[in-house]
């Protein structure tokens, strides 16, 4: 008897809230150290190193270039750094501009890594839950990998835009912590809730789901842009990220069909 039948016919009390939030993690982490789900980590994160590589290769010195130009109209960064030239420190733009480039660059190879991931990492992340926790969840989507590249593509570019244009603010405490949360979260949420349903769950179930989720999506979302705060998690957590959100869309896909069952 399959998972999905059991939890039909005993009538189980479905998880919901925080308590979905928190499953949803630890399933997550149990399916992180299967041999298949460990070599799928190296897809996203050799697509994002490359990125880096190439982006810091080819941009860095125009990069550098025009944000000096641009610093030079910084009158409050002018005089910051006359003050630390004639106390005997250092100059503040040697470290500042340097700093501003790779904050820049890094994050778009980052995004880059996480489109890849949802593209297709999250296919085989999928049909790996489907055969080993999900088995009888029909799948009912369509147009998947239209509807899946789209997203992930206007996603992407939302991204870098508001990243490059909220990154004047990061001058501002404590923005320079809670900008790059945010727009993680953003990323992370709005990419990876459609990838992690759109295979299995009609246009109906998806917008239900979506909408009744909304505010665990985000906190996943949040949850996980705060642990991408530390750079050893960016060796993983694309698809981390892909196996906790396929874990909880799947699972409220199977109560909202469970529950259509008992309703009628």
């Amino acid at each position: 008897m399959s998972e999905y039948s059991l939890a039909i016919k005993t009538g189980g009390r479905p998880v919901t809230g925080l308590a979905a939030v928190g499953q949803a993690f630890r399933r997550a982490l149990v399916s992180q150290f299967h041999p298949k789900m460990l070599a799928a980590i190296l897809l996203p994160f050799i697509i994002a190193l490359l990125g880096a590589i190439i982006l810091l290769w080819g941009f860095w010195d125009p990069l550098t270039a025009w944000l000096n130009a641009q610093a030079a109209e910084w009158d409050f960064i002018n005089r910051a750094d006359q003050w630390f030239l004639a106390i005997g420190l250092f100059s503040l733009k040697l470290y500042l501009i340097p700093l501003l480039a790779v904050g820049i660059l890094l994050p778009l190879s980052g995004i880059l890594g996480l489109v890849i991931a949802a593209i297709f990492v999250m296919p085989i992340v999928l049909r790996h839950l489907e055969k080993h926790h999900y088995q009888g969840l029909s799948r009912q989507g369509q147009y998947v990998t239209a509807v899946g590249a789209w997203n992930a593509i206007w996603v992407g570019i939302l991204f870098v835009l508001g990243w490059l244009a909220t990154m004047p603010l990061w001058l501002i405490p404590p923005l320079p912590v809670v900008l790059p949360v945010f727009w993680w979260a953003f990323a992370f949420t709005r990419m990876l809730r459609v990838d992690a349903i759109i295979e299995h769950g009609s246009q109906q179930e998806r917008r239900l789901l979506w909408r009744r989720h909304n505010r665990q999506l985000w906190l996943i979302g949040g949850i996980l842009s705060l642990i991408n705060l530390f750079p050893p998690a960016w060796l993983f957590l694309p698809v981390f990220s892909a196996l906790v959100f396929a874990h909880f869309m799947l699972e409220a896909l199977r109560q909202l069909r469970a529950q259509e069952v008992v309703d009628v």
